[in-house]
């Protein structure tokens, strides 16, 4: 079963958890993954300071977990 964030998932837990998912952050113009802030802010939190669908944004994330996961098990 593929890992689940929430739109309570802490976004430096996101990134301990599933590291390939940076890009799809950067993308919508949350670039301070490394600061302080991305290790206490919520992905819904995020989200909101910049102006996305929490809901929209959190299906992406997770179907590109999924499908990585996925790959890494037929890699196997």
């Amino acid at each position: 079963m593929a890992t689940r964030i929430e739109k309570t998932t802490i976004i430096g837990d996101v990134l301990d958890i599933a590291p390939q998912t940076a890009p799809l952050f950067m993308a919508i113009g949350m670039h301070c993954l490394g600061c302080p802030s991305s290790r206490g802010e919520t992905v819904e939190e995020a989200c909101m300071v910049h102006g996305v669908d929490c809901e929209a944004f959190l299906k992406q994330v997770n179907y590109f977990i999924e499908v990585s996961e996925e790959n890494a098990k037929q890699e196997n």
